[in-house]
């Protein structure tokens, strides 16, 4: 297949839904011959933040010399930014080669009736990182879970280390209606004698997390435990940290922006000095600078200055808090926001949390089954008084530039999906 037919084929499976369970993958895995056990691997799950976790620690691993593949979802605006190799998508190349040899073992495996049908698109694309990865010889690799953990299609894999950075309760849907079941299914990731790596506080999400290590005696490492401290200074218009672990001081300034991204570098880090102990030292200093260095799109993006567009896919409570305290600390008012996000999310709390810091907000969609219409996200709101329905993105994108001055803000949140919309349209904003 060449990469129109690709795309074509990844398309008519897009809609196959959510599908829990490990059966599938391993077959999959299996006739192709496992390429996911052909290198080390580390396995980050959680609510928020697994993404700029997994982008740290791939950037670590690569200034410290490893061939580094780094497996993430979602994709902003091409479907290779979920397969990289050190740093950079996978090429074209390698992902139509990969995906024809999956799609021809799949269509003889259904054939053989050993699978009853077609893999969902999760599943397929992380199959298929694994075989360019294994193809592009990687030294390591580093997986970002989906939903979920226990029976996400990573979870094939035995890691060096399994990470866990947040629970919240999103997805109530299918992991549970507590907060302990979420962490019990992202819990899942956790194996006999591995390390477990985790940035949950406290509570009772924490003692589920760390009950199930024990119990699989995988030793437990929590970031934020005992001694274990972050401690945050403003420095120059951005945020500073110092992390200390239990051996080391690790003083930071990530460039990715916000408060929260302080929380996200220090699990990143405790996971490289727990790595370090078990499999190869990464100096101190690698660690930092891999910190420091990385970089992620559409997480508190900043993409224009002038007016300051700041695009950030905020898309649950936990992210949605995070947005506020950064708008509230850095962005100028006024703030003109452009707001679309899936049905199946927590709308009236995102809209609590982000519409009051908004002179007017501009509700949108994206080209995706699962968005929600302006008038959908209008009807489980209030502030109606600032809402303005324009489903069209590029318009949304125009009006708000101009009803924000040369001396306001747009912020762009509720979706990485329209995130990517934005990013993919701005060229024709000022066509």
């Amino acid at each position: 297949m060449n990469y129109e037919q690709c795309l074509a084929y990844l398309d008519s499976i897009q809609n196959l839904g959510i599908k829990f369970g490990l059966d599938n993958v391993r077959a999959i895995l299996l006739a192709l011959g496992n390429p996911h056990l052909e290198y080390p691997s580390l396995l980050v799950a959680g609510s928020n933040g697994k993404g700029s976790v997994c982008a740290m620690l791939a950037r670590i691993l690569e200034l410290h010399g490893y061939r580094t593949g780094l497996y993430t979802s979602p994709h902003l605006i091409d479907l290779r930014e979920r397969i990289r190799l050190n740093g950079r998508m996978v090429s074209r190349q390698c992902f139509c080669r990969n995906l024809t040899a999956l799609k021809d073992c799949i269509d003889e495996l259904i054939a053989k009736k050993i699978l009853i049908s077609v893999p969902t698109y999760f599943e397929m694309m992380t199959c298929l990182a694994f075989l360019c990865f294994k193809e592009r010889k990687v030294n390591m690799a580093v997986l970002e879970v989906g939903m979920g953990g226990r029976f996400d299609a990573t979870n094939v894999v035995t890691p060096l280390v399994s990470v866990i950075t947040t629970i919240s309760g999103e997805h109530k849907k299918y992991l549970g209606d507590t907060l302990a079941r979420i962490a019990f299914e992202k819990a899942g990731i956790i194996k006999p004698d591995v390390h477990v790596v985790c940035g949950v506080r406290h509570g009772e999400a924490y003692d589920v997390i760390k009950k199930r290590a024990e119990e699989l005696k995988a030793p437990f490492f929590g970031v934020f435990n005992g001694k274990r401290r972050l401690e945050t200074m403003k420095r120059g218009g951005k945020f500073a940290f110092t992390y200390r672990s239990d051996s080391r001081e690790y003083s930071f300034c990530p460039s990715l922006r916000g408060e929260h991204q302080g929380r996200n570098a220090a699990i990143a880090v405790a996971a490289a000095e727990v790595l370090s102990g078990i499999h190869e030292k990464i100096p101190s200093e690698t660690v930092v600078r891999g910190v420091e260095s990385t970089l992620w799109e559409g997480r508190l993006e900043v993409y224009s200055q002038n007016p300051l567009v700041l695009l950030d896919g905020a898309h649950n409570e936990e992210g949605a808090l995070a947005l506020r305290n950064y708008i509230r600390e850095f962005v100028s008012p006024p703030v003109i926001l452009i707001f679309a996000v899936m049905r199946d999310k927590e709308i009236d709390l995102l809209a609590d949390i982000l519409f009051p810091l908004a002179k007017k907000v501009f509700l949108t969609s994206f080209p995706y089954f699962r968005a929600a219409s302006p008038r959908e996200i209008k009807g489980r709101t209030k502030f109606h008084e600032k809402i303005v329905l324009e489903p069209v993105v590029r318009r949304a994108v125009q009006r708000a530039l101009h009803e924000a001055g040369p001396d306001g803000s747009v912020v762009v949140a509720g979706s990485l999906f329209l995130v990517g919309e934005v990013k993919r349209i701005w060229g024709q904003v000022f066509a």
